[in-house]
């Protein structure tokens, strides 16, 4: 054991050191300081001598001004949306405003906008709409002829399995469970659970079964909501409000350009700074281009399993290490298929990377019930790896004079029929069911892109493992293709940058004859354009082509307005044009 006059002296000599350190680094700083010193003295000499004759209120003049520009130049410069993109719109919106160029380009606008009303199938045949209310109400009898004259309007039947997606099961067994649920919860709402414990149940037990689906651990949690987008809008409000937290001022989430256009919403309505990350030859997310765009203003990661245009599942454990490595909340959005690729393994179809919470560093999930969970429209759930990211999801008002108000998600009032439905069937098809149709659809979605391949002039993108598959071709417009097959009854999503069309496979197209009688039409289809390549296309393919070469993107959104004032109108249409490919309806 050491004396303590060992320890003494051991001591004096660490001090000795560090005084000798000390001094050394204060030594080797000193001619920084004299060069810092001269030129302080050089800036300030130089700013005196700009200021030499000036009265004290022009400087406070001077110093107010330069500070308000500052401030201005600040806000201008550092905005959600980059100053290119503001640029580029200014320069539209003034050459717009030129007396013969803007004269030209209205003229352009409203051809398009009539091709865009004349194209429209729902707004053909209406001769006479309801615009007030009866004046003696109609008896029930009378109400359901009505329904049925509602119910029946329309030429695409998606009960023969030729509609992309939309429909997801129609089982009719299932169709008449649900009318019975729905008529036992038609009045509630889970808006007050004191009054209707039961439903508060059903959906805890909805968003519990979800998180083990999706490999939730006992801290896992989330919430119902109406839909995909809603999902992904609370998701991107709880990171959003996390980031604000962690002092981010301006959030920025980055997003991939297959994403979903529900995370283009939410950066518009929730003020948050959209990145946009391309994707590779696969289709897939750029994992590289995602890290080059990290910083300190991030809020969120984004990938999709799968994604909506292409079926292509991204790279989720490659994001993941990023999400993990900058501690930075990671979403995966999942509704498209997420009860799909739950069971896809159990199907006999394993996917070739995991993408739910057993991979670390996602933090939450949205899954649509009202697809592959063939629950009713207006169901889905968004999940969370822990409860401390969903408190930011949470809306409360502690001081209104109505009381203190708390709601989980958007809406307040919520329809308590279609928390129950989709209850309902989760608990009638059971985890057998789901993998029997997961193994129906994914064994059809093989079979129609094995087909698909084997035909020249048209290629898949990228490679598929769910059930979408998107089709192009360098040899003709794709969208004389989407035209030729609406003409034989097929509804195909139409797609864009590159152009596309795509086939979101469900139960219906499982059915006996309709893949075959797909890949007849497509084969006859191909057939018909390729006599003649140089025919222009029409109708919506050809509105959608234009929108893709347009450089001012304002013009295609004030189109886009013209579909949604379409929904809502109430005219009778006074002309009707037609499609190349399709000598009537579309």
């Amino acid at each position: 054991m050491d004396s303590p006059r060992s320890c003494y002296h051991s001591q004096s000599i660490y001090i000795i050191l560090l005084l000798l350190l000390t001094q050394v680094s204060e030594d080797a700083i000193i001619p920084y300081k004299e060069i810092l010193q001269m030129y302080w003295e050089k800036a300030t000499s130089f700013v005196n001598a700009r200021c030499d004759g000036l009265e004290p209120w022009q400087l406070v003049g001077l110093t107010f001004s330069s500070t308000l520009v500052s401030v201005w130049l600040h806000g201008f410069l550092f905005q959600s949306e980059s100053l290119t993109s503001r640029t580029k719109k200014q320069f539209f919106k003034l050459l717009r405003k030129m007396p013969f160029v803007g004269a030209i380009i209205q003229k352009k606008i409203d051809e398009a906008l009539n091709d865009v009303t004349s194209s429209l199938s729902f707004l053909k045949d209406e001769k006479d709409y309801i615009k007030a209310l009866p004046e003696q109400g109609m008896s029930q009898p009378e109400v359901l002829e009505k329904m049925k004259e509602y119910s029946s309007k329309g030429d695409v039947r998606w009960q023969d399995g030729k509609v992309s997606g939309t429909v997801y099961s129609g089982e009719e067994k299932l169709t008449r469970l649900l009318v019975k649920v729905y008529e036992e919860f038609a009045w509630s709402n889970p808006l007050h659970p004191d009054i209707f414990p039961g439903l508060r149940k059903m959906e805890a037990e909805v968003v519990r079964i979800a998180c083990t689906l999706f490999n939730g651990g006992p801290d896992s949690c989330g919430a119902m909501t109406s839909g995909g987008t809603e999902s992904i809008l609370m998701a991107c409000k709880a990171y959003r409000d996390l980031a604000y937290e962690r002092g981010i001022k301006q959030p920025e989430m980055l997003v991939p350009v297959s994403a979903h256009a529900a995370f283009d919403k939410a950066a518009h309505y929730f003020g948050l700074k959209l990145i946009h990350i391309p994707l590779t030859k696969a289709m897939e997310v750029d994992v590289q281009a995602m890290r080059r765009a990290i910083s300190k203003n991030t809020a969120m990661l984004v990938c999709s399993a799968p994604q909506f245009p292409h079926g292509i599942m991204d790279p989720i454990e490659e994001v993941a290490e990023l999400a993990l490595k900058y501690k930075i909340p990671f979403h995966v959005d999942a509704c498209l298929g997420g009860f799909l690729i739950a069971f896809m393994d159990k199907a006999g179809f394993p996917l070739r990377r995991p993408f739910d919470f057993r991979v670390k560093g996602v933090t939450s999930i949205s899954a649509d019930t009202h697809k592959y969970g063939y629950a009713p429209k207006g169901s889905s759930v968004v999940l969370y790896s822990d409860k401390k990211y969903r408190r930011y999801q949470f809306f409360i008002a502690p001081d209104w004079q109505g009381g203190i108000y708390a709601s989980p998600s958007v809406a307040g009032s919520r329809p308590g029929g279609i928390i129950a439905a989709c209850w309902a069937t989760l608990m009638h098809i059971g985890e057998s069911g789901y993998v029997e149709a997961t193994k129906r659809i994914i064994k059809t979605a093989r079979f129609l892109e094995s087909e698909l391949r084997k035909i020249d002039s048209i290629f898949i993108l990228g490679k598929p493992e769910v059930s979408v598959l998107s089709i192009g071709s360098d040899t003709f417009d794709i969208y004389r293709l989407s035209n030729f097959l609406a003409a034989k009854g097929w509804n195909l999503n139409v797609l864009q940058f590159p152009s596309s069309i795509h086939l979101c496979i469900t139960q219906l197209h499982t059915k006996p004859g309709v893949a075959e009688q797909f890949l007849k039409d497509v084969k006859d289809s191909i057939e018909d354009i390729m006599k003649d390549l140089s025919a222009k296309t029409t109708g919506m393919g050809a509105i959608y082509g234009m929108a893709q070469s347009v450089p001012d993107r304002s013009l295609v959104a004030e189109i886009s307005q013209a579909y949604l004032d379409g929904l809502y109108s109430t005219d009778v249409p006074c002309s009707e044009k037609h499609m190349n490919g399709s000598p009537g309806h579309h």
